[in-house]
């Protein structure tokens, strides 16, 4: 049991990424001070959403450089720090080398931040932003798991660095945390087992895998009908809620499945439509798992028959009871996520109604 200090700064790697920012806002609304790392503090453009909600808060912020594949690059800013959180992490289905861009940088990483907890005396606690995808591959290895259901006693077994690699990622970044947990005994680690994230970015501009499969529903490439693909959905503001609590609660241990949704594609699709059914073509049914198989692989690279065949049709179902009981979890209903989602596209001139 680790009770942290509020008065001690507080180091978040990957500062200004999708959830790390909004983590960032957190900490700084609850009057922190956030040693905020990133891999170059002199890019304005990148850490200019961090400056703004620093300026209306309580807290403090100050920038590190910090690089996943540089040894010791995260040690300066998590000097003095009880409290860490190792959000950094790749997350692209656009790569042409998977052990070189996905693999080894969230590894090695992962590594890096761990072993530098061990030399900085004063950290109490590491909170590690692993995924749902470090305990499944896909939806059928949530139909086969024990109960029928996901559970934080689950690990991923399936995946590999030639079949969905970013799941393979995942998993041995997060066992390198547990594994490194092992060799000393001054901090725990907790892990934040989220499943897929959508909620509005602070960083609108930024490149984002979630904000471009929501885009998918309202430019028209699912008019004729939408994947039944099973999948855990959570708001990015509840996945910093989660990290908060995973850090300040003396009595969070282990892995925290974050998830509030068991959803699908078709779903995502149906929560928008009350308010943007009228004006954008979004999608009304499923398309069929056979003509999936017939053109999917030739559409899209990561739609090959064995990704269809487990995941098209299968439900997702994982237990969240774990964080609820905990760490008092609550989360955000499935239509507010997608609305809010989706306005910022519009918001920002990424979509346009038809």
């Amino acid at each position: 049991m680790k009770t942290i200090d509020k008065s001690k700064p507080v180091l978040v790697t990957g500062a200004n990424g999708y959830v790390a920012s909004w983590l960032v806002k957190k900490l700084l609304d609850e009057g922190l001070t956030v040693h905020a790392a990133v891999r170059n503090p002199n890019n304005e453009k990148k850490i200019a959403h961090l400056n703004k909600l620093a300026k209306g808060s309580k807290g403090t912020l100050k920038f590190f450089s910090g690089d996943l594949m540089k040894l010791g690059s995260y040690k300066e800013g998590m000097e003095g720090c009880e409290l860490v959180y190792h959000t950094a992490s790749p997350f692209t289905s656009n790569y042409k080398d998977a052990q070189k861009e996905l693999i080894d940088p969230a590894v090695n990483g992962t590594a890096n931040v761990l072993n530098s907890a061990k030399e900085v005396e004063s950290v109490k606690r590491v909170v590690v932003t692993s995924s749902c995808a470090a305990i499944y591959t896909d939806c059928i290895d949530s139909v086969n798991a024990p109960g029928g259901q996901l559970t934080e006693a689950v690990w991923n077994t399936t995946a590999s660095v030639d079949y969905q690699p970013y799941s393979y990622s995942k998993t041995l970044a997060e066992q390198k945390a547990w594994e490194i947990e092992k060799t000393q005994d001054r901090f725990d680690v907790v892990t934040i087992n989220m499943c897929l994230v959508l909620g509005p970015p602070l960083n609108a501009g930024a490149p984002s895998e979630s904000m471009d499969l929501l885009k998918m529903f309202g430019d028209g490439q699912m008019k004729m009908g939408a994947p039944k693909i099973g999948m855990g959905i959570v708001d990015v503001r509840d996945v910093a809620e989660s990290h908060f609590r995973a850090g300040f609660t003396p009595e969070a241990k282990g892995r925290y499945i974050t998830a509030a949704h068991n959803s699908n594609f078709l779903e995502m699709g149906q929560a928008l439509a009350t308010k943007y059914g009228d004006t954008f073509p979004l999608p009304k049914k499923a398309l069929p798992k056979w003509l999936l198989m017939l053109i999917g692989p030739v559409t899209n690279k990561l739609f090959t028959r064995r990704f269809i065949r487990n995941n098209v049709n299968i439900p997702w179902n994982a237990d969240n009871s774990k964080i609820k009981k905990e760490l008092g979890m609550t989360f955000r209903p499935l239509q507010e996520t997608m609305e809010d989602s989706f306005q910022v596209l519009i918001d920002e001139g990424i979509l346009t109604a038809k």
